[in-house]
């Protein structure tokens, strides 16, 4: 099966057709997320976070991006992958974003990158795009900055924030991203986005009128049940689920119920009996 491309996902928008994007980081997850129908997945640096499991996505490196990228695309065969940059690896210099996103291309197979910012990243995506690597954009509350937030705030509530944000979408378009994700603004500034805009944008947290919305699979799913951000909807409490099948387990393991002889293989009891009766010692 041939993958999608950026310009089957320019298509989708142009159709009017929503885009439904999953984070994917392994390749349960992977092959879930593709088998469900999703066009776009991001192995996204939010691993850093449901999989690795600290308090932001600023600890990912490079490597733990390429490892979790390899693994879903070797799993997937139509899905339109992207592999996140992350934290400090595209900022530095043009140089520093091109060897990045070379290493994160060559070694995974991934199709595009995402890189977060605005007008002061639109010169490094200008350079990407002109290299031949296909850039999502990402604006609004950009994780990677959060301590500069002071949290995983809302953006873009004011008029000199919402001014800002517009003119960040237009200048990454005209650098040649062929998308954007636009994170935590208000759904009045996200519709203006999309109306002026001929690229498709992203929601999470952002309403309802973007071109089509991506969302962390781990909070789709409930495997984190104490932590639900506002921006998802819960489609099942698997993690409930889960913890109550694994704790089934450990109590009939406890209580000798598992395993049973379902579980077991056989064998001719004779030859343990005359084993028994040679006295042999088959380690000696």
């Amino acid at each position: 099966m041939t993958r999608l491309t950026i310009r089957d996902i320019q298509k989708l928008k142009d159709k009017g057709d929503r885009i439904a994007m999953l984070t994917a980081y392994d390749a349960t997850s992977a092959f879930l997320a593709e088998a469900a129908g999703a066009p776009m997945l991001l192995v996204g640096d939010s691993l850093g976070m449901v999989v690795q499991g600290h308090q932001s996505t600023i600890p990912v490196t490079l490597e733990h991006i390429i490892y979790h990228a390899r693994i879903v695309m070797r799993v997937t065969t139509s899905a339109l992958v992207v592999g996140d940059m992350p934290f400090m690896t595209y900022k530095t210099s043009i140089e520093q974003a091109m060897t990045g996103a070379a290493r994160l291309m060559q070694e995974t197979g991934v199709e595009a990158v995402k890189v977060e910012g605005g007008e002061t990243i639109a010169p490094t995506i200008e350079r990407l795009v002109q290299a031949g690597i296909p850039v999502m954009a990402h604006i609004g509350l950009t994780p990677q900055s959060v301590n500069q937030f002071g949290g995983f705030r809302v953006q873009g509530k004011d008029r000199d924030t919402a001014a800002q944000l517009i003119c960040d979408a237009k200048a990454i378009e005209d650098a040649g991203a062929f998308a954007v994700v636009l994170e935590l603004i208000p759904a009045p500034l996200a519709k203006e986005i999309t109306g002026m805009l001929k690229i498709p944008t992203i929601g999470i947290g952002a309403g309802p009128d973007c071109s089509g919305q991506v969302q962390v699979f781990h909070d789709l799913l409930g495997l984190y049940p104490s932590f639900g951000p506002r921006h998802a909807r819960q489609y099942a409490n698997a993690g409930e689920i889960i913890q109550q099948a694994l704790a089934s387990y450990v109590q009939d393991v406890k209580g000798g119920a598992f395993p049973t002889a379902a579980q077991s293989s056989t064998m001719n009891e004779d030859i343990i009996a005359e084993l028994h009766q040679r006295g042999e010692k088959p380690c000696e």
